[in-house]
């Protein structure tokens, strides 16, 4: 049979969902409810998450607020997560959302996306108490994106899809523990390497640091040395101390504790200033006092006198 093509110039035919499919969609509508007209600040936007990636970020204006900043001793009572996904081609244009007490699910289809394989985007929000991994050890992850694995991004996706189209045919309470097990199952696998990244950092910098205390004395010190006995890259090293000050300011920093501490400590009132300098790995007393009257205010000999005569 010859398939006949439209003219050019005229539109081509509206696909036509099947029937069954969109009896499903239309008795999934009436259970979870139509979506607002407006998006509220807590729904995901397309924009806001790249595809391969998700975001966590707290539910609320005010629990974001203190997730940036560490105000309030409380956790966020929600946390939110975005990710793309491929989704139903059926979806009502405008998107579904649904909402089981303390769990809600929100898909937004691909807008203007012709083909089954334009990826949507689902915002799923969960109660932060009944996640096993704490907060805290999520707050350091907060509102930047981080890579998902093919495998995931695939089990995430089939799970919301096929969860928009039965909804309707399962048991409400039962929802619940299925989308926080989902949430647990996504943080754990994509936050994983990122929490072992964010610890192996910590580690190199205290081994870094341990190692400035230990050779405070010698003036040759430098951060070509600090990294040959690390076994890392200069590069490396200086993205362990992105901080602002830079590998010399830190060791800058620490050799001025370490005078601050002897010069301050009775027990060394008889030794010189100059002797002082030396053991902290300066060159010479002159820099010495340069550099201790710039960072503290004040001589180390003035401030030797301050702290041996304060009560």
């Amino acid at each position: 049979m010859r398939r006949e093509t439209p003219p050019r110039g005229t539109a081509a035919p509206a696909h036509r969902v099947p029937p069954a499919l969109e009896k499903r969609f239309a008795s999934l509508s009436r259970v979870i409810g139509g979506p607002a007209e407006r998006p509220t600040p807590a729904e995901a936007t397309p924009e806001e998450v790249a595809t391969g990636y998700l975001v966590v970020r707290a539910s609320g204006a005010s629990a974001t607020r203190q997730a940036i900043t560490g105000g309030g001793r409380s956790e966020p009572e929600k946390l939110q997560i975005l990710m793309r996904a491929l989704l139903p081609r059926y979806l009502p244009p405008k998107g579904v959302s649904m909402s089981f007490g303390e769990c809600a699910l929100r898909a937004h289809p691909p807008a203007g996306a012709d083909g089954a394989k334009a990826q949507g985007v689902v915002l799923l929000t969960v109660a932060t108490h009944k996640l096993s991994i704490s907060f805290a050890e999520l707050r350091p992850l907060l509102f930047q994106p981080v890579p998902v694995d093919r495998p995931l991004q695939a089990l995430f996706a089939s799970s919301v899809a096929h969860l928009l189209v039965v909804a309707s045919s399962l048991d409400p309470h039962g929802i619940k523990p299925y989308l926080t097990g989902l949430a647990e199952l996504v943080l754990r696998s994509a936050l994983r390497t990122e929490l072992d990244r964010a610890d192996a950092i910590a580690t190199r910098r205290r081994a870094a640091v341990d190692y400035i205390k230990e050779n405070l004395a010698d003036p040759s010190l430098t951060a070509e040395r600090i990294a040959d006995a690390l076994f890392i890259s200069r590069r490396r090293l200086y993205q362990l101390f992105d901080d602002g000050d830079g590998v010399s300011g830190r060791i800058r920093t620490l050799r001025i504790e370490r005078a601050r501490e002897l010069l301050g400590d009775p027990a060394h009132a008889r030794r010189g200033v100059g002797e002082i300098s030396r053991q902290c790995g300066f060159a010479n007393a002159a820099h010495f006092s340069r550099t201790f009257r710039k960072v503290v205010g004040e001589t180390p000999r003035g401030y030797r006198d301050r702290m041996l005569t304060s009560p």
